[in-house]
């Protein structure tokens, strides 16, 4: 799939089968997030890989959205590592940047996807929970896995809508 099709096509994904992620997709996924660019390439994101439906669980009671995570086969935590930081702004970009690469790789291989950010309001407890050292912290969880059904359309705002202007 060429990337502006990826671009154009990707939908979130919050329905998956209970088909394990294979170590390869797993492998292509974070190779593909390790390329996003970061500021004085510092690359100030870090992932902890949860498979295990025990961790899963627990994770789930981090956040309303507890059935996407439960039902996901494959959920990455991404954290930004506060210690690996040089600017606060550049570096939420760069690891925004590394959620994008893997949101895309995801739905390149036929893996569906969805970003869920509203368990950042238990970040001290994921971190906890997941025992991820004091200096990271959590940026987002995403769900992975094959689709259990087709994502819906999509719209967007038009152009004129965003283009504040041209010179």
């Amino acid at each position: 799939m060429d990337v502006e099709k990826a671009l154009l096509t990707r939908r979130s994904v919050r329905r998956f089968t209970s088909e394990r992620v294979s170590g390869e997709d797993l492998e292509a996924l974070l190779e593909a997030g390790r390329w996003a660019p970061s500021g004085l390439n510092n690359q100030p994101w870090r992932v902890v890989v949860i498979e295990g439906r025990g961790k899963a669980e627990e994770l789930s009671a981090c956040t309303r959205y507890g059935s996407i995570v439960r039902s996901a086969p494959l959920l990455l935590a991404v954290f930004l590592d506060r210690e690996a930081s040089y600017d606060r702004d550049k570096d939420l970009m760069a690891v925004g940047a590394f959620i994008q690469n893997i949101l895309l790789a995801a739905h390149a291989r036929g893996l569906g996807a969805v970003w869920l950010g509203e368990i950042l309001k238990e970040k001290r407890k994921v971190g906890e929970l997941l025992d991820v050292p004091g200096e990271c912290e959590l940026a987002a969880v995403l769900a992975i896995g094959y689709p259990a059904e087709e994502p819906g359309s999509a719209s967007r705002k038009p152009l004129h809508d965003i283009v504040l202007k041209r010179f």
